[in-house]
């Protein structure tokens, strides 16, 4: 058992890293890369859904599937484009647009809000690693060359893709950028001389474009009807909108321009924008092309589940019309790329989790290393490939709501930043690509319930692992580091030359001389410290609760005869402890700390302390130097009076 414990921390870090990912934070020294590279690496992701995108707007739409799908693409190209150009510009250093709603919503509130929105990002991650998965096990089991005993086994052979993208993480991650441009370079390749075929085959028989365009015209007859009609479905091609978040996350992985400073990356931004642009408009041309010759040269009855083309349009019209040796190399490339894909979203996975949950004090220890988070993720996988029976079209919804609700809550992040700086067209502009992504947003949630569950189960499971992580994490000294400034240090130094240091913990909201004065005496008193030894006051303010650490600035003042320490955090009994181990350490002499007791019920101040960051001032100090400092002679003494 302790080897396995030893194997499964041997990373730990503060920061997983050394995955490369939509999420993965690049060190100043790391090597970046050129954006085209960089496309890639986000296109896995993107490209990756023209293996299901096609079956799914045909499901979707039927004969209006093109006029649905050029509905996407307008919504792609002057909506999510947009906003994610302004994204990139306000978050150059990749933190996208959650770290933007971020600054916005002060304290929990803040906090809680991440929370929900990395539910929906959980969401996102873990369905293109399962979806992406289910489709690749379709292109597998409908190969003509693939053994018979595999026809009905979808979840076993999904099952075995996620075990091995299980176990290449287990093993180590690395060259990500290089593997995703050979993947995208021939799948792009491959694809476009599919569509090509499809083309050639379509002009070779007009016939088929008069049966199709008869179809609309019977199922259709009103123009303004049809348009209305691909409105209503364009929420079920949602899946056509992923990668944009991802598109601005790996901005950290893309080489900037020689005059780019941290301060100002304008190069970095520059080729962002230019890396979104570039992937919008190549896939929705690929959308688009794949709509069109899927939609005319399929039969209906091919797209629905059961059907030679369920999730694999493209697959289906490269075996027929270039013959099964293509075909089969068509399938192994979408296999690998949607494989890929999935390793994509894995490695944001382990990104994402240390970018905030770590900061809020809201994850476990063994979060912070690499093999339990690649365990625990792939255990969910496996619950929603069963939840789902490894179905593609199942899980378009929950994919689709995690896109959407990302997407939305980009765009109001851009809407509010356009206020922010007064820019009024813009600001109606952004308003409304709002409007349009929450009416989309919205519609795909009425429609298909199954999204929101399974994002509630995501947002749940943060949430009460979230909250458990805070509790047991609160006893931590959760101060990064503890500076004194010049006043304060002659204090400590003053005290220290006598042998002793008096420290006495005193309320902010007590500070006249007189109260100084009461509170000294009182000390003295109740825990009989001698008139010849100095006290200092320790006075700690919270100023915002929800944080979970942060670096510690000790200021000294004089209110006429008494000497007091000033500091502002997030939690007091923390503060205290931290504070007076460095005094310990910069003096050689273990301090005493002197407290009153709380006034309140036990449980009502230990819910204080949890949420507010005070509440059971003494004892809390107490455990977090006891655990702190398992050496009770080096440990700094409690008193309480």
């Amino acid at each position: 058992m302790r080897r396995v414990r030893g194997w499964l921390l041997e990373d730990i870090t503060e920061e997983p890293a050394g995955y490369q990912g939509p999420h993965r934070v690049v060190s100043k020294a790391e090597h970046r890369h050129p954006w085209w590279k960089v496309m890639c690496l986000t296109g896995v992701d993107y490209f990756s859904t023209l293996g299901y995108q096609p079956g799914i707007a045909a499901l979707a739409a039927g004969t209006l599937a093109p006029v649905a799908t050029v509905v996407l693409i307008l919504v792609t190209l002057f909506g999510a484009l947009p906003v994610y150009r302004r994204v990139a510009r306000e978050s150059p250093r990749g933190e996208g647009s959650i770290a933007m709603l971020e600054k916005l919503l002060p304290r929990w509130g803040g906090k809680l809000f991440v929370l929900v929105l990395l539910g929906f990002a959980a969401t996102d991650f873990m369905i293109t690693i399962t979806l992406s998965a289910a489709d690749g096990s379709a292109h597998l089991i409908e190969n003509p060359f693939a053994p018979s005993w595999l026809s009905g086994r979808a979840v076993v052979v999904t099952l075995v893709l996620l075990a091995l993208l299980s176990g290449v993480f287990l093993r180590g991650f690395t060259e990500a950028i290089g593997i995703s441009v050979a993947l995208v370079a021939v799948y792009l390749g491959l694809n476009v001389i599919v569509i090509g075929a499809g083309f050639w085959h379509v002009f070779s028989a007009p016939s088929l474009v008069t049966d199709w365009t008869a179809a609309i015209s019977t199922e259709h007859a009103n123009p303004v009807m049809m348009i209305a009609v691909a409105l209503l479905v364009f929420p079920k091609l949602a899946l056509g909108l992923s990668g944009f978040e991802t598109g601005v996350v790996v901005m950290p992985q893309i080489q900037g321009a020689p005059g780019d400073t941290d301060a100002d990356p304008a190069g970095r931004i520059r080729r962002t924008r230019k890396l979104l642009t570039t992937v919008a408009v190549i896939m929705s041309g690929l959308l688009l092309t794949s709509s069109l010759v899927t939609t005319i040269l399929i039969p209906e009855s091919e797209f629905a589940p059961g059907g030679q083309a369920n999730g694999r349009a493209l697959a289906f019209l490269a075996h027929q019309y270039l013959g099964e040796v293509f075909g089969t190399v068509y399938d192994a490339s979408t296999i690998l790329i949607l494989w890929f894909a999935g390793a994509s979203a894995m490695a944001g996975l382990l990104n994402l989790v240390p970018r905030y949950l770590p900061r809020y004090g809201m994850a476990p220890s063994w979060a912070r290393a690499v093999r339990p988070l690649v365990l625990v993720f792939t255990a969910v996988a496996v619950a929603v490939t069963l939840y789902f029976d490894a179905s593609v079209d199942a899980q378009g919804a929950a994919y689709a709501t995690g896109v959407l609700v990302l997407i939305t809550s980009a765009a109001v992040a851009v809407a509010l930043s356009a206020r922010r700086h007064h820019q009024h067209r813009r600001l109606l502009g952004f308003v409304v690509i709002t409007a349009v992504f929450a009416y989309t947003t919205a519609a795909n949630i009425v429609e298909r319930p199954d999204g929101v569950k399974v994002a509630a189960f995501f947002i749940g499971a943060i949430l009460i692992v979230s909250l458990l992580s805070r509790i047991s994490r609160s006893y931590e000294l959760r101060a990064t580091s503890v500076e004194f400034d010049e006043t304060a240090l002659g204090f400590l130094s003053e005290a220290a030359a006598t042998g002793a240091i008096a420290v006495v913990a005193h309320d902010v909201d007590r500070l006249t001389v007189d109260e100084y004065r009461v509170k000294e005496a009182r000390q003295r008193a109740d825990s009989h410290i001698p008139d010849s030894q100095a006290i200092v006051f320790l006075e700690v303010s919270v100023t915002n609760s929800s944080d979970f650490s942060t670096d510690l600035v000790v200021h000294g003042r004089q209110c006429e005869n008494f000497r007091i320490l000033r500091v502002d955090s997030p939690a007091i009994p923390n503060t205290i402890a931290a504070v007076l181990l460095r005094m310990r350490d910069l003096t050689g002499v273990i301090p005493d700390v002197y407290f009153e007791w709380t006034e309140g019920g036990p449980l009502m101040n230990q819910l204080r302390f949890l949420f507010f960051g005070e509440g059971q001032v003494a004892s809390v100090t107490r455990e977090v130097l006891r655990r702190a400092v398992p050496d009770r002679a080096g440990r700094p003494r409690v008193h309480v009076g």
